[in-house]
């Protein structure tokens, strides 16, 4: 990935371009359900709420409630159908800041405002030092970077940093805003390199995969897939299949021509 970015910015000869420093021992991380997730944006409204509030805001909105809102948001959910008709379904995508063990926004940063923690491998923004030049937005393959228009500095997800490192929360209230707000537990918080956490048994347990592997930038942050549920009056897996793909009606002798145009 280094040497990409190297290719990518450099003209002539390459900027000197710092190589990822040691992968962190300890890397927090988000792992999401697909196959519970309702699309319901409790998560986006809840990331919004806090994170305006907490440490990391305000955050920009303008015409919030008119017919062009436009904001930062550090989280969003994606919504879209899959499928060939009558067998589709609706797929709720939810993305962030994946915080990636070989982030590219990090080494494209002139200033340094972009870093990596080593004590948990969270991927921040030092506001002091960002000048909104958006290098690392550009560099960022899942789009997970906003300018924050108001105060001109790069934003992302931060994983509550201030949530869960206050000790005046309860044990089970350190988590991030998203977590907490989820209806139906699709949201897992913790530390993706211990094997005997909640996040890594889910991973290991259920297949979880990252998103767009082929960047090698290691995301921490790992999706469960979706699987096929079980019908109701279903006993057969050709009965689950077909559920949805009901047989057409049988033709009367007296329906008119209406009756043989052919199903979609």
């Amino acid at each position: 990935m280094i040497a990409a970015l190297k290719a990518l910015f450099g003209r002539g000869e390459a900027p000197a371009v710092a190589e990822p420093a040691q992968a962190p021992a300890r890397q927090l991380a988000l792992v999401i359900d697909l196959n519970v997730c309702v699309g319901c944006h409790a998560c986006v409204t809840s990331c919004k709420e806090w994170n305006t509030g907490g440490a990391a805001g305000p955050l920009f909105d303008d015409n919030p409630y008119g017919a062009n809102p436009t904001g930062t948001f550090f989280n969003r959910v994606q919504t879209y159908e899959a499928g060939v008709f009558p067998n589709t379904e609706t797929i709720h995508f939810p993305k962030s800041c994946l915080h990636c063990e070989d982030p590219p926004c990090v080494p494209v940063c002139p200033t340094g405002a972009s870093y990596k923690r080593k004590s948990d491998g969270i991927v921040l923004v030092d506001y002091d030092k960002c000048i909104g030049c958006k290098y690392c937005a550009w560099a960022c393959p899942y789009g997970a970077r906003e300018i924050d228009e108001a105060r001109q500095v790069m934003t992302k997800c931060t994983l509550c940093v201030d949530r869960i490192e206050d000790t005046a929360l309860s044990a089970d209230d350190r988590k991030p805003a998203c977590v907490k707000a989820c209806p139906t537990g699709a949201r897992l918080f913790g530390d993706v390199k211990d094997p005997g956490s909640e996040v890594s048994r889910a991973i290991r347990d259920r297949g979880g995969y990252s998103l767009m592997p082929e960047w090698q930038t290691r995301p921490a942050n790992q999706y469960l897939p979706r699987r096929i549920t079980a019908v109701a009056g279903a006993t057969t897996s050709a009965e689950v299949r077909d559920a949805g793909n009901p047989p057409a009606p049988a033709r009367g002798a007296d329906d008119g021509p209406s009756a043989t145009l052919p199903r979609r």
